[in-house]
């Protein structure tokens, strides 16, 4: 038993009244001592329970990212800004996700991606990306960090696996499953970047608290680029049936967020999202998307692929945007970025 870590449990444990947050250093030992097993079982319970129902702080989820960022893998810095993806590890399982046709639109506008996430996990076990990518002909589950990087460096697309590139990680999943709720390491997540350069973080959220503590731990990091997307299921997909809620982090440097409200019927686009069927349905949807054929999902990624260009400032608007991913995806252009990647995996 940890005496250090005990003490970490009294301070969030101790109930609505009395108890306190931590700071960033005990965060980020308190997350490190989890990682690498210092800590008892009954301990990790007990905290991530406690921690959960006492609510964390964006200074508790900075020290959180210097445990990963310190233990974690990283991807080295290539020649441009690279855009993280932030999605939730426990997947989605009502509406389907379009985000790794926008990373593959996007790499093939020349913007660099990464993503990372692991298998089917708790609480929801919702379908994850990397079932998405094995669906598509891409399986990055046995690739070590140096060949990840290599695939990034030549296609502009990385992935980070994290049962085989984060193990530590892994450990603390089984915790989850038992407590049956997502402890604040699974909102830090959604802003961790398992990369060494010039990151612009892209996460999604549900809930508004939760975006203010988003915007705490980045800056606390030095982070000044960022999206926060009130997105489908938790993730970054900008949603179709209501007005799409995002925070921008400011040209200036001003600490308030720059708010977007984005109507899609003011684009052209129905308000209706695209329910998750079956994985083999959605991966069949997903290759008409590629080969540029019409379909409602094509409406979504059109709708995420415009927005996310102008963002990436490959257009000058959203409007801009919408026909430039018109054009990346019935060129085929798109189609090739995906064969670009397979290629690398023969």
């Amino acid at each position: 038993m940890s005496n250090i870590f005990r003490e970490f449990i009294q301070k969030v444990g101790s109930g609505s009244h009395t108890s306190e947050d931590l700071t960033r250093a005990e965060a980020a030992t308190a997350t490190k001592m989890m990682l690498l097993g210092e800590a008892t079982p009954a301990q990790i319970g007990a905290f991530l329970i406690a921690h959960r129902i006492k609510r964390p702080t964006g200074e508790e989820l900075a020290g959180m990212l210097d445990a990963y960022y310190e233990l974690g893998p990283k991807l080295q810095p290539i020649a441009q800004p690279v855009i993280i993806l932030g999605i939730p590890y426990d997947g989605r399982t009502r509406t389907a996700p379009i985000n790794i046709i926008t990373a593959l639109l996007l790499a093939a506008a020349g913007q660099p991606v990464i993503m990372h996430g692991g298998n089917r996990l708790p609480t929801k076990y919702g379908l994850p990306l990397i079932e998405i990518w094995q669906g598509l002909g891409v399986d990055w589950t046995g690739l070590p960090l140096e060949q990840t990087q290599q695939v990034f460096e030549k296609t502009g697309i990385g992935f980070v696996y994290t049962p085989k590139l984060f193990p530590l990680n892994q450990t603390l999943w089984e915790y989850r499953d038992q407590l049956g709720k997502r402890p604040p390491l699974a909102t830090m997540e959604l802003i961790w970047c398992p990369y060494a350069g010039d990151a612009h973080i892209i996460a999604g959220f549900v809930h508004p608290p939760t975006e203010a503590m988003f915007q705490v731990a980045l800056g606390l990091r030095g982070v000044t680029k960022f999206t926060f997307v009130k997105g489908l299921e938790g993730s970054c997909d900008l949603p179709r049936d209501r007005t799409a809620i995002i925070g921008l982090s400011s040209p200036t440097t001003s600490p308030e967020l720059e708010r977007l409200h984005l109507v899609p019927r003011e684009y052209g686009f129905t308000t209706k999202n695209v329910p998750l069927t079956t994985t083999e349905e959605l991966i069949k949807d997903m290759q008409s998307v590629l080969a540029g054929q019409a379909s409602e999902l094509m409406q979504t990624a059109l709708w995420n692929g415009g927005f996310y260009l102008w963002r990436s400032g490959f257009s000058p608007d959203v409007q801009a945007g919408i026909a430039k991913a018109t054009e990346l995806l019935s060129s085929g252009a798109v189609a090739t970025k995906l064969q670009e990647l397979k290629i690398e995996f023969r």
